[in-house]
């Protein structure tokens, strides 16, 4: 295991770097934006054009890769996300924003895409779960160490956005200078919302109410702490407690639902998030450690949902819809999100800050209530039927994680390596496998032998002469982001 963790060190390490820089703008930008009198409407929608650029970044960004490969796309992709957070403080428009934002988006997205089918390369079966639980984990913290870190820097200042763009500028050196051999070409899924909600209508539908409420909460949460009347220091850990809160509470409670049926698990914690919500709208607390309190416990309460939302999707899909059934439940967790922020902050305009928790409020009971009407509705699944719950398949991290290899010969997904330019590139190693490795000669022979072959079959009748003595494209196993 520790072998296969140095392998992907240079991995991990940008991944570090890069969410620390994004970390330390989901927190400052919204305080920026209200500093340079951003109207609250113009704060929630420059916070939903991120999530717009997110869902096109999913559908978008893997004909980048395909078309540049993984090392080239990651670098465009790094380079084009540091230009955007430096361009910040140069253009300070709120419609600037918005499209810097969008930007900001789809270059996140692709980069997920290229890190996590990297990994998925580099596991096997055996100990995948463990490498995605260790880069959820490094993600996670350099993603709330990024939020804090703006506890040191002054918002008024060109600093912080300095240090964001260099920490994501810097993230490009280490893949760029990597010995690893680069992953197959990833995979392409269909999206079927129709067919995902046949599946499972609990879970299609509470991922999307989810993506509302927490694509708010994510976005939204330090200026609902400066609007009450924490410092900038203390809005940053405020904001930072929602994400901690839920990463002490994701594996209990996912584990918890492996033994009894998980949309009452849903139900459940939609309720005391709605509940802790509730406290918040009605005392309001404005003093920092019960503030930050509060904001723990709907983090503990709110950030399981996707997961739980997710396997319960998988133990109403088939095998092989595993990774279709988690891009699709994305892409609804994505649209979602795109919508909150704007509810939010329209509410924040009207209301006070107290809006965003009253939208959370809103969304979680007409989750609870919907999924209750599910109960009622069809039958729990027994302990036998349901998968596994795994903390590395489903945590919402930004894009696809696949905890089983795929397998090389599904059409549907594999995308042959000859067919895209990218993967001509002589540094494009496709063969991982751990058995000896031809000589030279033995690779000759077997190319002249290949040629022999082509020259004396002749095509049946009615098949294309260039088909003759065509070979199946190589086989890969891959694994989807």
């Amino acid at each position: 295991m520790a072998q296969t963790l140095l392998s992907v060190s240079a991995l991990l390490l940008s991944v570090a770097l890069l969410i620390f820089g994004h970390g330390l703008q989901t927190t400052l930008l919204p305080l920026a934006a209200d500093r340079f009198y951003f109207s609250d409407f113009e704060i929630g929608a420059m916070s939903s054009a991120y999530f717009v650029g997110m869902v096109i970044g999913c559908l978008g960004a893997p004909l980048l890769i395909m078309r540049a490969g993984h090392i080239r796309a990651f670098a465009a992709l790094v380079s084009m996300m540091s230009a955007a957070a430096i361009l910040h403080p140069v253009i300070i428009d709120p419609i600037a924003w918005v499209l810097i934002r969008v930007i900001s988006g789809f270059a996140l997205a692709g980069f997920y895409m290229i890190v996590e089918s990297w990994l998925n390369e580099s596991a096997t079966n055996q100990n995948r779960g463990t490498i995605m639980s260790v880069y959820i984990v490094i993600l996670f913290g350099a993603l709330m160490l990024g939020q804090v870190s703006i506890a040191t820097m002054s918002i008024s200042s060109f600093i912080p956005f300095v240090i964001a763009s260099i920490s994501v500028s810097l993230a490009v050196m280490p893949v760029s200078l990597t010995t690893s051999a680069q992953p197959a070409p990833i995979t392409l899924v269909r999206f079927r919302p129709v067919q995902l909600y046949k599946n499972s209508p609990a879970a299609f539908v509470s991922i999307f109410f989810i993506g509302i409420s927490q694509g708010a909460l994510l976005t939204l949460t330090p200026l609902y702490g400066s609007q009450i009347g924490l410092s900038t220091n203390q809005s940053a850990f405020y904001a930072a407690a929602i994400i901690g809160g839920g990463l002490l509470a994701q594996w209990p409670v996912g584990r918890l639902s492996d033994s009894i049926d998980r949309r009452i698990v849903l139900i459940v914690l939609g309720l005391a998030t709605a509940a802790a919500s509730t406290a918040i709208v009605v005392f309001s607390p404005n003093v920092f450690l019960i503030a930050t309190g509060t904001a723990v416990l709907v983090g503990m309460f709110s950030q399981p949902l996707y997961a739980i939302a997710v396997a319960h999707a998988f133990d109403h899909a088939a095998q092989e819809d595993f990774v279709e059934t988690s891009s699709g439940m994305l892409l609804s967790f994505g649209i979602g999100s795109i919508v909150g922020p704007l509810i939010a902050s329209m509410l924040m305009g009207h209301m006070g800050p107290s809006g965003l928790y009253v939208m959370v409020i809103a969304f979680n009971v007409a989750m609870a209530g919907f999924i209750f009407t599910r109960v009622l509705t069809r039958q729990a699944l027994t302990a036998e039927e349901k998968t596994d719950f795994e903390y590395a398949a489903t945590a919402q991290v930004g894009t696809v994680i696949s905890t089983e290899e795929l397998d090389a010969e599904a059409e549907e997904y594999v995308i042959p390596p000859e067919e895209f330019p990218a993967y001509e590139d002589d540094i494009y190693n496709f063969d991982t496998t751990s058995g000896d490795t031809e000589t030279e000669d033995e690779a000759e022979a077997d190319s002249v032998a290949t040629e022999d072959t082509a020259t004396s079959d002749p095509a049946e009748p009615g098949e294309p002469a260039e088909n003759a003595g065509a070979k199946e494209p190589p086989a890969k196993d891959t694994s989807s982001s």
